[in-house]
């Protein structure tokens, strides 16, 4: 699918975990390997941040910045941020702090898209994952404002204006790293 693009959203303050994308998970930076699993997919793949990364983290990440216009703004605004910049027709919303989403889920997500769909958003365990989900770019870019000025810019506040179909999948995919136990968490459970 040549209409579709994945966005890691990296620009998040990280105020329980300063500098945790540059830890490294299994010897790799955390958004160098979340960012190398999402171009496994075969999509172009940007970084939706600052462009102030570690030392660890540039040399590594060989991926196009799109700088956030509202930095440390939430992922909402980084993603409408992001759309606003892109001419893909969709575009996945990938948490650069989530190390277990690969190809194969980026994939099998895309091939549940159904024409009419404005979202597909993996569910598991009584929760949807809005950071690692595909959206339609021009859905986001018309739904996005009306959010923004409620005054809750959520991605769920986004969700509730659009018509998402929900994925169910494991939830094992969506191990996200907030504080060094969840580095040594990570780590233990790689096969």
């Amino acid at each position: 699918m040549n209409d579709v693009a994945v966005v890691v959203l990296a620009g998040g303050r990280a105020t329980r975990f300063p500098n945790k994308l540059a830890q490294f998970v299994d010897g790799t930076p955390l958004l160098a390997r979340v960012c190398s699993n999402a171009c496994g997919a075969g999509w172009p793949v940007y970084v939706a941040g600052s462009d102030r990364f570690s030392p660890a983290i540039a040399r590594d990440l060989r991926i196009p910045l799109l700088a956030d216009r509202w930095p440390g703004g939430g992922p909402l605004r980084a993603l409408f941020s992001a759309c606003e910049a892109l001419p893909y027709a969709r575009v996945f919303a990938l948490a650069g702090d989530e190390p277990n989403v690969g190809a194969d889920l980026l994939k099998s997500l895309a091939q549940a898209w159904r024409p009419g769909d404005d979202a597909v958003i993996p569910r598991h365990d009584r929760r949807i994952e809005p950071l690692a989900a595909l959206y339609l770019r021009e859905a986001v870019v018309r739904e996005t404002p009306a959010v923004l000025v409620s005054g809750i810019a959520s991605m769920r506040a986004l969700i509730a204006r659009l018509r998402p179909r929900f994925v169910s999948v494991a939830g094992t995919f969506f191990a996200n790293v907030n504080t060094p136990a969840d580095v040594s968490r990570i780590e233990s459970a790689a096969p």
